[in-house]
């Protein structure tokens, strides 16, 4: 199957899944991950449809969006160490991995440095995983309205990554422990 074959399923799927929750598909971003793909399949896949590429590695980003340009919104998906939010934020359009107070003024330090407001996203460890990045659901309100007032941040909202499994229904728990902890976060 090509890559324009399988973005079609997958915009397809999510399309079927939004319409059973009652939401509009647009209301959901497609991000396809362009970690350890060549830049001619990363350049089909933006022809295909592509809109929002995800990369992991802050080293590996910088390489194919200067050989790239801004073909698409770039976000980061991966953990991000504090040494490297200045390269962060002169990257990416949204940081997913926020998960500390510090690594949130950092990334206001460098934005403000780059006149930049940083868009970002506030991982949570929902699942409570050792071996996952991410606040403490406990820890998370705090964090959150801490980050909200540095001026080069924009909280976009929280993300999770549950725990593995191939049935994905039972992802949906931890999903709406994370939709719960935001309504209740907001609620404050």
């Amino acid at each position: 199957m090509s890559i324009a074959e399988n973005l079609k399923t997958v915009q397809d799927r999510i399309a079927f899944a939004a319409a059973r929750a009652g939401r509009e598909p647009s209301s959901v971003t497609l991000v396809v991950v362009s970690k350890t793909v060549d830049l001619e399949r990363i350049r089909e896949a933006v022809a295909a449809g592509a809109a929002v590429l995800g990369e992991n590695r802050v080293q590996e980003a910088k390489e194919k969006i200067e050989a790239l340009g801004p073909i698409a919104a770039w976000h980061l998906i991966g953990h991000l160490q504090t040494n490297k939010a200045k390269y962060a934020v002169r990257l990416f359009d949204l940081i997913h991995s926020v998960d500390t107070i510090g690594l949130a003024r950092e990334l206001d330090r460098q934005a403000a440095k780059n006149n930049k407001v940083q868009d970002i996203l506030v991982e949570v460890n929902i699942a409570g995983e050792e071996q996952k990045a991410g606040v403490a659901v406990k820890d998370a309100p705090v964090l959150v309205r801490e980050a909200a007032i540095l001026r080069n941040l924009r909280i976009r909202g929280l993300m999770t990554m549950p725990p593995y499994s191939e049935d994905p229904e039972a992802s949906r728990p931890y999903y709406r422990k994370l939709r719960e902890l935001a309504a209740s976060i907001g609620r404050d």
